[in-house]
């Protein structure tokens, strides 16, 4: 995407275009207006015109706008190729069609990158190529710095993701990307709308954090002398209002989690959370098999991952056994427990403080990875799940019922039949408390004002909370979730 006007050095580009910036103002014309209305997009444009012949010409007038991506030719004719969010179009500019001032100022004043409109009829060259044929140019924003090159390499990725404007601007993929992601937010929404579900809003400065095991982000609330916490989940507040009987609800928005980066963790992630009253969590898993297929569908979904119901389920400790041979609830303290994976060969994981940090290093190391199409994994031991209700099953002592999703080889859902008994949510919430003091730094704070609502009475609940970001990077083929994420967090330079 060169420009052959730029020569030299990155100083003397942006230098140049200075210049003509400066030329083009003293020729009475505003490089930056305020609008330039009745912009159709090029593939509206295109459209109607698929079936033209080579060489064959309309009276059809169209006016777009965009960025100009490339220029070729000499003399007294030009080709240009102008980019828009919805595709490319070539524009033919002719001397003696524009006129001499017009025609030379396209040449030498607007350069690779910057933003025009353009005004003209459509036709098909000889070569078969869709085009407009220039009769006025427009410049729109004059780009004082040149257009990317491709990216490769580890430092221009780094760059890709620090100034997205440029991946946007430079990869048709990295736009195709996130048009998807928001294809998918959409097609939740639809979804859910149509299944009775009204979105809601909660708070993202939480005076407390909860709904998660996680670390929060602290911040301090000037007026009212407070520590706060930015929200590390919406399940507590979403529960209330099933509480105050709005029945069905979801939302959609950002959490936060003061933990590390890695391919598939950012800080500042997106979560879909939904709580339906008079529900479990098997009617949440069938809901939730129904959205994704029904999402997968609405973006054309053409990857290896089968979306379509039904989804292999299994229980949380078979899938820990068939892939270390370990018995978690045969060794239900922390010290046995990691005496019978050393026995087999396991990773010990002394850093994990408790026995159910320890369990979840099991799952996360051996079982996650392998679990490439949608798997649910049920019946969670009570430890791994403060919010969940104690199983129904009088033979599945010490279980909840919790689901957890994957595919792709990592977790993309987390569902709960809710607990609703108060005393019952008191005494694990004292339970976390006792397993914060022994040093898990995860372990959830007592919420008291979450405790008063439960004992208003909520009724039987499903709920889950499923990763937006991680669902895109299995939608969109995608390995790393910087790749899904506008604005990844990053080191600073």
């Amino acid at each position: 995407m060169a420009d052959p006007a730029d020569t030299g050095d990155g100083t003397d580009l942006v230098a140049t275009r200075r210049r003509k910036l400066t030329e083009l103002r003293a020729a009475g014309i505003d490089p930056y207006p305020h609008a330039f209305a009745g912009v159709t997009p090029i593939a509206e444009v295109k459209a109607p015109h698929e079936a033209l012949a080579d060489g064959e010409e309309t009276d059809v007038r169209a006016r777009i706008a965009g960025r100009l991506h490339a220029r070729r030719g000499q003399g007294k004719a030009m080709f240009l190729d102008l980019d828009d969010r919805s595709g490319r179009m070539q524009l033919h500019a002719r001397l003696d069609v524009l006129g001499e001032e017009a025609f030379t100022r396209l040449r030498e004043a607007v350069d690779l990158g910057d933003l025009i409109g353009a005004d003209g009829t459509v036709f098909r060259t000889r070569r078969g190529e869709l085009s407009l044929k220039l009769d006025a140019v427009t410049v729109l924003a004059k780009a004082l710095r040149p257009p990317p090159d491709k990216f490769h390499g580890v430092s221009d990725v780094e760059l890709r993701y620090r100034h997205r404007e440029l991946d946007l601007m430079a990869n048709d993929e990295a736009r195709a990307a996130f048009v998807t992601r928001a294809r998918i937010i959409s097609a939740i929404r639809r979804f859910l709308d149509a299944e009775g579900f009204v979105e809601v809003e909660t708070p993202v400065l939480q005076p407390i954090y909860g709904g998660a095991a996680a670390r929060p982000f602290r911040t301090h609330f000037n007026a009212l002398d407070q520590t706060m916490y930015l929200r590390i989940a919406t399940e507590l507040y979403l529960k209330r209002l099933i509480v105050g009987g709005l029945e069905r609800v979801y939302e959609l928005g950002k959490d936060f989690r003061n933990e590390g980066l890695s391919p598939k963790h950012n800080p500042e992630f997106t979560v879909l959370e939904w709580y339906e009253a008079y529900a479990d969590y098997q009617d949440v898993a069938d809901r939730y098999e129904r959205l994704m297929a029904f999402v997968a569908q609405a973006i054309g979904y053409e990857g290896e991952i089968d979306w379509s119901a039904p989804w292999a389920r299994r229980t949380f400790a078979g899938a820990i056994a068939d892939e270390t041979g370990v018995d978690i609830y045969a060794h239900r303290s922390v010290e046995a427990l990691r005496a019978a994976m050393t026995a087999r060969g396991l990773e010990p994981a002394e850093h994990e403080p408790t026995w159910a940090r320890l369990v979840d290093h099991l799952l996360s190391k051996y079982v996650e990875p392998k679990l490439i199409q949608p798997t649910f994994l049920m019946d969670y031991p009570v430890e791994l799940s403060p919010f969940a209700k104690r199983h129904r099953d009088p033979d599945a002592p010490g279980l909840v019922e919790r689901f957890e999703c994957f595919a792709g080889g990592m977790e993309i859902a987390n569902a709960f039949t809710e607990l609703n008994d108060p005393d019952d949510q008191r005494a694990r919430l004292e339970e976390q408390a006792a397993a914060g003091r022994a040093g898990d730094e995860e372990a959830h704070p007592m919420d008291e004002a979450f405790l008063t609502a439960l004992e208003q009475g909520m009724p039987p609940t499903g709920g889950i909370g499923t990763g937006i970001d991680r669902l895109t990077m299995l939608l969109t083929g995608r390995t790393t979730i910087r790749d899904v994420v506008l604005f990844p967090a990053l080191r600073n330079e």
